[in-house]
């Protein structure tokens, strides 16, 4: 899990590639390899050596969506057209939550008599 302030490494593709040939093609471990070439932890490189021999892409991150993905924003061809839209949000809301509206009126009848 990320700590907080943590900040990541991001690493090429090309030097990936470049990291995995030299574990393959040289007879270092994953450690002194990762020290040399200025990999954060070793595993990192063994992750990348299981993804070049599975041939896999080296970006390919399980479980991320998207976060452009889903319910298109409404476009409004005028500031009054959107003012009127959020009107009629706020007139929906008061009639599915009456009991909002009433408490509201209340305290504000209550803070003028006082």
């Amino acid at each position: 899990m990320a700590k907080k302030g943590q900040t990541f490494k991001s690493y090429s593709e090309a030097f990936m590639l470049n990291a995995v040939m030299k574990y393959v093609n040289v007879s270092k471990s994953y450690k002194i390899l990762a020290e040399e070439l200025g990999i954060r932890n070793c595993s990192q490189l063994k992750v990348w050596v299981r993804k070049w021999k599975n041939r896999e892409s080296f970006d390919q991150r399980k479980g991320v969506t998207n976060p452009l993905k889903g319910r298109p924003r409404t476009k409004f061809k005028s500031v009054e057209e959107e003012r009127d839209y959020l009107k009629a949000q706020v007139e929906y809301l008061k009639k599915q939550y009456p009991n909002l509206v009433k408490e509201e009126k209340t305290s504000l009848e209550d803070r003028s008599t006082n």
